[in-house]
Protein backbone atom coordinates (compact mmCIF):
# COMPACT_ATOMS: atom_id res chain seq x y z
CA UNK A 1 0.00 0.00 0.00
CA UNK A 2 1.49 3.12 -0.57
CA UNK A 3 1.21 5.45 2.14
CA UNK A 4 2.00 8.53 0.58
CA UNK A 5 -0.85 8.46 -1.63
CA UNK A 6 -3.87 10.45 -0.16
CA UNK A 7 -5.38 13.24 -1.41
CA UNK A 8 -7.92 15.29 0.59
CA UNK A 9 -9.60 16.97 -2.41
CA UNK A 10 -10.57 14.00 -4.28
CA UNK A 11 -11.83 12.50 -0.95
CA UNK A 12 -13.95 15.24 -0.36
CA UNK A 13 -15.33 14.63 -3.96
CA UNK A 14 -16.26 10.80 -2.78
CA UNK A 15 -13.54 9.29 -4.42
CA UNK A 16 -11.07 7.43 -1.28
CA UNK A 17 -8.08 6.38 -3.04
CA UNK A 18 -6.69 4.54 0.40
CA UNK A 19 -9.81 2.38 -0.10
CA UNK A 20 -8.54 1.58 -3.00
CA UNK A 21 -5.33 0.13 -2.27
CA UNK A 22 -7.02 -1.69 1.14
CA UNK A 23 -9.34 -3.47 -1.32
CA UNK A 24 -6.33 -4.48 -3.76
CA UNK A 25 -4.34 -5.71 -0.07
CA UNK A 26 -7.88 -8.10 0.62
CA UNK A 27 -7.94 -9.89 -2.88
CA UNK A 28 -4.36 -10.86 -3.25
CA UNK A 29 -4.74 -13.85 -1.34
CA UNK A 30 -7.71 -14.88 -3.84
CA UNK A 31 -5.55 -13.82 -7.20
CA UNK A 32 -2.87 -16.31 -5.63
CA UNK A 33 -5.23 -19.15 -6.41
CA UNK A 34 -5.27 -18.28 -10.19
CA UNK A 35 -1.70 -18.46 -11.21
CA UNK A 36 -0.65 -20.63 -13.48
CA UNK A 37 2.43 -21.30 -15.67
CA UNK A 38 2.75 -18.10 -17.78
CA UNK A 39 2.20 -15.61 -15.44
CA UNK A 40 4.90 -12.85 -14.70
CA UNK A 41 4.67 -10.99 -11.75
CA UNK A 42 2.00 -9.72 -9.69
CA UNK A 43 -1.10 -7.17 -10.02
CA UNK A 44 0.23 -3.50 -9.63
CA UNK A 45 1.37 -2.95 -12.76
CA UNK A 46 -0.12 -1.17 -15.88
CA UNK A 47 -1.16 -4.42 -17.41
CA UNK A 48 -1.28 -7.93 -16.95
CA UNK A 49 1.83 -9.89 -18.67
CA UNK A 50 1.75 -13.66 -19.60
CA UNK A 51 4.26 -16.03 -21.33
CA UNK A 52 2.27 -17.68 -24.20
CA UNK A 53 3.47 -21.46 -24.55
CA UNK A 54 2.58 -22.43 -28.05
CA UNK A 55 4.62 -25.61 -28.29
CA UNK A 56 2.74 -28.53 -29.72
CA UNK A 57 0.66 -25.62 -31.60
CA UNK A 58 1.29 -25.13 -35.56
CA UNK A 59 -0.44 -21.92 -35.87
CA UNK A 60 -1.81 -20.49 -32.41
CA UNK A 61 -4.82 -18.18 -32.41
CA UNK A 62 -6.08 -16.29 -29.98
CA UNK A 63 -9.86 -15.60 -29.10
CA UNK A 64 -10.86 -13.24 -26.77
CA UNK A 65 -13.92 -12.80 -24.75
CA UNK A 66 -15.89 -10.13 -22.41
CA UNK A 67 -19.67 -10.28 -20.63
CA UNK A 68 -20.70 -9.08 -17.30
CA UNK A 69 -23.54 -10.48 -14.91
CA UNK A 70 -26.40 -8.05 -15.87
CA UNK A 71 -29.01 -7.42 -13.24
CA UNK A 72 -28.70 -11.32 -11.65
CA UNK A 73 -26.35 -8.52 -9.73
CA UNK A 74 -29.36 -6.73 -7.68
CA UNK A 75 -30.18 -10.09 -6.29
CA UNK A 76 -26.65 -10.28 -4.68
CA UNK A 77 -26.61 -6.64 -3.53
CA UNK A 78 -30.54 -7.60 -2.22
CA UNK A 79 -29.20 -10.64 -0.80
CA UNK A 80 -25.77 -8.53 0.76
CA UNK A 81 -24.32 -11.45 -0.82
CA UNK A 82 -21.36 -10.81 -2.78
CA UNK A 83 -18.71 -13.81 -2.81
CA UNK A 84 -20.31 -15.84 -5.92
CA UNK A 85 -21.26 -13.42 -8.56
CA UNK A 86 -17.75 -13.19 -9.93
CA UNK A 87 -17.80 -16.79 -10.42
CA UNK A 88 -20.61 -16.13 -12.86
CA UNK A 89 -18.46 -13.12 -14.62
CA UNK A 90 -16.02 -15.23 -15.10
CA UNK A 91 -17.90 -18.24 -16.70
CA UNK A 92 -19.98 -15.81 -19.39
CA UNK A 93 -17.00 -15.06 -20.59
CA UNK A 94 -14.85 -18.21 -20.74
CA UNK A 95 -17.89 -20.75 -21.73
CA UNK A 96 -17.68 -18.41 -25.01
CA UNK A 97 -14.44 -18.92 -25.98
CA UNK A 98 -14.38 -22.69 -25.20
CA UNK A 99 -17.20 -23.00 -28.00
CA UNK A 100 -14.52 -22.18 -30.81
CA UNK A 101 -12.73 -24.61 -29.15
CA UNK A 102 -9.81 -22.43 -27.15
CA UNK A 103 -8.77 -22.93 -23.57
CA UNK A 104 -9.03 -19.57 -21.73
CA UNK A 105 -5.68 -18.61 -20.20
CA UNK A 106 -6.00 -15.07 -18.86
CA UNK A 107 -9.13 -13.13 -17.31
CA UNK A 108 -9.57 -9.67 -16.13
CA UNK A 109 -12.21 -8.06 -14.32
CA UNK A 110 -13.79 -4.20 -14.33
CA UNK A 111 -15.70 -3.35 -10.85
CA UNK A 112 -17.50 0.16 -10.83
CA UNK A 113 -19.11 1.58 -7.56
CA UNK A 114 -20.63 4.11 -6.23
CA UNK A 115 -18.57 3.65 -2.89
CA UNK A 116 -15.22 1.45 -2.46
CA UNK A 117 -15.89 -0.72 0.52
CA UNK A 118 -12.98 -2.64 0.59
CA UNK A 119 -14.23 -6.25 2.22
CA UNK A 120 -17.06 -5.67 -0.36
CA UNK A 121 -14.55 -5.34 -3.48
CA UNK A 122 -12.98 -8.23 -2.14
CA UNK A 123 -15.46 -10.65 -1.96
CA UNK A 124 -16.77 -9.85 -5.24
CA UNK A 125 -12.94 -10.53 -6.54
CA UNK A 126 -13.12 -14.00 -4.33
CA UNK A 127 -15.60 -14.69 -6.49
CA UNK A 128 -13.57 -14.31 -9.59
CA UNK A 129 -10.60 -15.60 -8.54
CA UNK A 130 -12.96 -19.11 -7.71
CA UNK A 131 -14.01 -18.63 -11.58
CA UNK A 132 -10.92 -18.31 -12.54
CA UNK A 133 -10.00 -21.39 -11.00
CA UNK A 134 -12.59 -23.71 -12.16
CA UNK A 135 -11.50 -22.69 -15.38
CA UNK A 136 -7.88 -23.10 -15.27
CA UNK A 137 -7.23 -19.34 -16.17
CA UNK A 138 -5.54 -17.02 -14.47
CA UNK A 139 -6.67 -13.41 -13.03
CA UNK A 140 -4.00 -11.26 -13.83
CA UNK A 141 -5.52 -8.39 -13.39
CA UNK A 142 -8.47 -5.57 -13.18
CA UNK A 143 -9.73 -2.14 -12.05
CA UNK A 144 -11.97 -1.16 -9.72
CA UNK A 145 -13.48 2.30 -10.25
CA UNK A 146 -15.55 5.08 -7.57
CA UNK A 147 -18.13 6.59 -9.40
CA UNK A 148 -19.68 8.85 -6.38
CA UNK A 149 -22.54 10.84 -7.85
CA UNK A 150 -23.16 8.81 -10.71
CA UNK A 151 -23.95 5.46 -8.98
CA UNK A 152 -26.01 5.03 -5.33
CA UNK A 153 -23.05 4.11 -2.98
CA UNK A 154 -24.52 0.60 -2.56
CA UNK A 155 -24.54 -0.19 -6.08
CA UNK A 156 -21.42 -2.00 -8.38
CA UNK A 157 -21.22 -3.48 -11.87
CA UNK A 158 -19.14 -6.10 -12.89
CA UNK A 159 -17.81 -6.82 -16.38
CA UNK A 160 -14.77 -9.10 -17.55
CA UNK A 161 -12.85 -10.23 -20.22
CA UNK A 162 -10.66 -13.19 -21.20
CA UNK A 163 -8.10 -14.79 -23.43
CA UNK A 164 -7.74 -17.83 -24.87
CA UNK A 165 -5.60 -19.96 -27.43
CA UNK A 166 -6.40 -22.69 -29.94
CA UNK A 167 -4.82 -23.88 -32.61
CA UNK A 168 -6.17 -22.70 -36.02
CA UNK A 169 -6.79 -26.51 -37.18
CA UNK A 170 -8.37 -27.00 -33.93
CA UNK A 171 -11.34 -24.30 -33.93
CA UNK A 172 -14.53 -25.00 -34.11
CA UNK A 173 -16.62 -24.16 -36.99
CA UNK A 174 -19.78 -26.75 -37.46
CA UNK A 175 -18.71 -27.11 -40.93
CA UNK A 176 -18.55 -30.88 -40.62
CA UNK A 177 -21.82 -30.79 -38.83
CA UNK A 178 -24.59 -33.00 -40.91
CA UNK A 179 -27.64 -34.10 -40.58
CA UNK A 180 -27.64 -37.36 -38.22
CA UNK A 181 -25.79 -35.43 -35.42
CA UNK A 182 -26.51 -35.66 -32.17
CA UNK A 183 -26.77 -32.70 -30.26
CA UNK A 184 -25.68 -33.53 -26.04
CA UNK A 185 -27.18 -31.61 -23.24
CA UNK A 186 -24.61 -30.32 -20.64
CA UNK A 187 -27.36 -29.58 -17.72
CA UNK A 188 -27.42 -25.65 -16.07
CA UNK A 189 -26.97 -24.87 -12.29
CA UNK A 190 -30.33 -22.72 -12.77
CA UNK A 191 -31.06 -19.67 -14.61
CA UNK A 192 -27.35 -18.61 -14.78
CA UNK A 193 -27.11 -14.79 -15.96
CA UNK A 194 -29.87 -14.51 -18.52
CA UNK A 195 -33.17 -13.37 -17.83
CA UNK A 196 -32.69 -11.48 -14.87
CA UNK A 197 -35.06 -8.46 -15.85
CA UNK A 198 -37.46 -10.90 -16.66
CA UNK A 199 -37.40 -12.79 -13.62
CA UNK A 200 -37.09 -9.40 -11.39
CA UNK A 201 -40.59 -8.33 -13.30
CA UNK A 202 -41.91 -11.60 -12.36
CA UNK A 203 -41.35 -11.58 -8.86
CA UNK A 204 -41.14 -7.91 -8.25
CA UNK A 205 -37.90 -8.23 -6.75
CA UNK A 206 -38.06 -4.13 -6.79
CA UNK A 207 -40.63 -3.73 -4.94
CA UNK A 208 -40.33 -6.17 -2.52
CA UNK A 209 -36.86 -8.07 -2.60
CA UNK A 210 -37.86 -9.72 1.11
CA UNK A 211 -39.81 -12.34 -1.15
CA UNK A 212 -36.08 -13.63 -1.70
CA UNK A 213 -35.76 -15.19 1.83
CA UNK A 214 -39.20 -16.94 1.07
CA UNK A 215 -38.79 -21.11 0.95
CA UNK A 216 -40.34 -22.74 -2.19
CA UNK A 217 -41.24 -26.30 -1.48
CA UNK A 218 -40.73 -27.21 -4.87
CA UNK A 219 -37.00 -25.50 -5.38
CA UNK A 220 -35.63 -26.64 -1.78
CA UNK A 221 -34.47 -23.79 -0.57
CA UNK A 222 -34.91 -20.31 -0.55
CA UNK A 223 -35.73 -17.89 -4.13
CA UNK A 224 -32.74 -16.10 -3.27
CA UNK A 225 -30.63 -19.25 -3.20
CA UNK A 226 -31.55 -20.47 -5.84
CA UNK A 227 -31.24 -17.82 -8.52
CA UNK A 228 -28.24 -16.58 -6.52
CA UNK A 229 -26.73 -20.05 -7.97
CA UNK A 230 -23.28 -19.58 -10.22
CA UNK A 231 -23.42 -20.34 -13.37
CA UNK A 232 -21.50 -23.12 -14.44
CA UNK A 233 -18.65 -23.59 -15.85
CA UNK A 234 -17.81 -25.71 -18.66
CA UNK A 235 -13.83 -25.34 -19.67
CA UNK A 236 -12.28 -28.33 -18.30
CA UNK A 237 -15.10 -30.94 -19.02
CA UNK A 238 -15.49 -29.76 -23.52
CA UNK A 239 -11.47 -29.18 -23.26
CA UNK A 240 -11.50 -32.89 -21.97
CA UNK A 241 -14.33 -34.26 -25.04
CA UNK A 242 -12.50 -32.53 -27.50
CA UNK A 243 -9.65 -34.53 -26.66
CA UNK A 244 -11.28 -38.12 -26.52
CA UNK A 245 -13.70 -37.62 -29.55
CA UNK A 246 -14.61 -35.31 -32.68
CA UNK A 247 -16.50 -32.22 -31.35
CA UNK A 248 -18.61 -30.45 -34.30
CA UNK A 249 -19.99 -27.61 -32.26
CA UNK A 250 -20.30 -26.11 -29.41
CA UNK A 251 -23.05 -23.92 -27.71
CA UNK A 252 -23.26 -21.69 -24.95
CA UNK A 253 -26.86 -21.26 -23.92
CA UNK A 254 -27.05 -17.49 -22.38
CA UNK A 255 -29.38 -14.77 -23.58
CA UNK A 256 -31.91 -16.20 -26.41
CA UNK A 257 -32.67 -19.51 -24.97
CA UNK A 258 -32.51 -22.21 -27.03
CA UNK A 259 -33.71 -20.26 -30.20
CA UNK A 260 -31.01 -17.78 -30.71
CA UNK A 261 -27.91 -20.07 -29.60
CA UNK A 262 -28.07 -23.29 -30.84
CA UNK A 263 -28.36 -22.19 -34.07
CA UNK A 264 -24.75 -20.58 -33.87
CA UNK A 265 -23.32 -24.02 -33.65
CA UNK A 266 -25.34 -25.77 -36.72
CA UNK A 267 -24.43 -24.64 -40.19
CA UNK A 268 -27.05 -22.66 -42.64
CA UNK A 269 -29.27 -25.30 -44.24
CA UNK A 270 -29.72 -27.68 -40.98
CA UNK A 271 -32.20 -27.61 -38.45
CA UNK A 272 -32.14 -29.11 -34.32
CA UNK A 273 -34.93 -31.36 -33.42
CA UNK A 274 -35.38 -31.54 -29.70
CA UNK A 275 -38.63 -33.09 -28.24
CA UNK A 276 -39.55 -30.83 -25.27
CA UNK A 277 -39.85 -33.81 -23.14
CA UNK A 278 -36.29 -35.08 -23.31
CA UNK A 279 -35.39 -31.28 -21.85
CA UNK A 280 -34.54 -31.72 -18.43
CA UNK A 281 -35.72 -28.58 -16.82
CA UNK A 282 -35.28 -27.35 -13.60
CA UNK A 283 -38.55 -26.45 -11.01
CA UNK A 284 -37.33 -22.51 -10.86
CA UNK A 285 -38.31 -22.29 -14.82
CA UNK A 286 -41.78 -23.78 -14.11
CA UNK A 287 -42.07 -21.49 -11.13
CA UNK A 288 -40.90 -18.27 -13.22
CA UNK A 289 -43.26 -19.80 -15.83
CA UNK A 290 -46.37 -19.86 -13.78
CA UNK A 291 -45.86 -16.82 -11.67
CA UNK A 292 -45.22 -14.75 -14.55
CA UNK A 293 -48.05 -16.05 -16.68
CA UNK A 294 -45.46 -16.46 -20.12
CA UNK A 295 -45.66 -18.52 -23.07
CA UNK A 296 -43.51 -21.55 -23.94
CA UNK A 297 -41.90 -20.64 -26.56
CA UNK A 298 -40.59 -16.99 -24.90
CA UNK A 299 -39.42 -18.98 -21.65
CA UNK A 300 -37.06 -21.00 -24.30
CA UNK A 301 -36.25 -18.02 -25.99
CA UNK A 302 -35.23 -16.39 -22.80
CA UNK A 303 -33.78 -18.70 -20.57
CA UNK A 304 -31.55 -21.78 -20.68
CA UNK A 305 -34.41 -24.40 -19.68
CA UNK A 306 -31.94 -26.18 -17.51
CA UNK A 307 -29.12 -27.12 -20.20
CA UNK A 308 -26.28 -24.44 -20.08
CA UNK A 309 -24.50 -25.57 -22.84
CA UNK A 310 -25.22 -28.04 -25.83
CA UNK A 311 -22.30 -30.22 -27.72
CA UNK A 312 -22.85 -31.56 -31.24
CA UNK A 313 -21.08 -35.07 -31.98
CA UNK A 314 -21.18 -37.86 -34.49
CA UNK A 315 -24.28 -40.49 -33.59
CA UNK A 316 -21.55 -43.24 -32.92
CA UNK A 317 -19.27 -40.89 -30.88
CA UNK A 318 -22.43 -39.76 -28.54
CA UNK A 319 -22.25 -42.57 -25.51
CA UNK A 320 -18.60 -42.62 -25.98
CA UNK A 321 -18.79 -38.72 -25.28
CA UNK A 322 -21.53 -38.82 -22.49
CA UNK A 323 -19.03 -41.12 -20.70
CA UNK A 324 -16.15 -38.60 -20.77
CA UNK A 325 -18.50 -35.81 -19.65
CA UNK A 326 -19.65 -37.50 -16.80
CA UNK A 327 -16.65 -38.75 -15.45
CA UNK A 328 -15.74 -34.86 -15.83
CA UNK A 329 -18.50 -33.86 -13.55
CA UNK A 330 -21.21 -33.42 -16.00
CA UNK A 331 -24.54 -35.52 -16.50
CA UNK A 332 -24.51 -35.06 -19.78
CA UNK A 333 -27.74 -36.39 -22.01
CA UNK A 334 -29.19 -36.77 -25.90
CA UNK A 335 -30.95 -33.53 -26.35
CA UNK A 336 -31.81 -33.64 -29.79
CA UNK A 337 -30.94 -34.69 -33.51
CA UNK A 338 -29.53 -32.56 -36.26
CA UNK A 339 -32.29 -32.57 -39.17
CA UNK A 340 -32.36 -31.06 -42.89
CA UNK A 341 -34.20 -27.84 -43.03
CA UNK A 342 -37.56 -26.35 -41.43
CA UNK A 343 -37.12 -24.27 -38.88
CA UNK A 344 -33.46 -24.19 -37.22
CA UNK A 345 -34.91 -25.26 -33.53
CA UNK A 346 -37.68 -27.32 -33.84
CA UNK A 347 -39.16 -28.27 -30.57
CA UNK A 348 -41.64 -30.65 -30.69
Amino acid sequence: MNKESFSASYAAAGVDITAGYRAVELMKQHIARTVIPGVIGDIGGFGGLFELDVSGMEHPVLISGTDGVGTKLRIAQYLDKHDTIGIDCVAMCVNDVVCAGARPLVFLDYIACGKNVPERIAAIVSGVAEGCVRAGCALVGGETAEHPGVMPADDYDLAGFTVGAVDKSRILDNSSTKAGDVLLALPSSGVHSNGFSLVRKVFGLDQRPQILDRQFDELGGTLGQTLLAPTCIYVKPVLALMEAVRVKGVSHITGGGFYENIPRSIPAGLSVRIEKKAVRSLPVFALIQKTGDIPERDMFNTFNMGVGMTVTVAEADADRAMDVLRANGIDAYVLGTVVSGGERVQLV
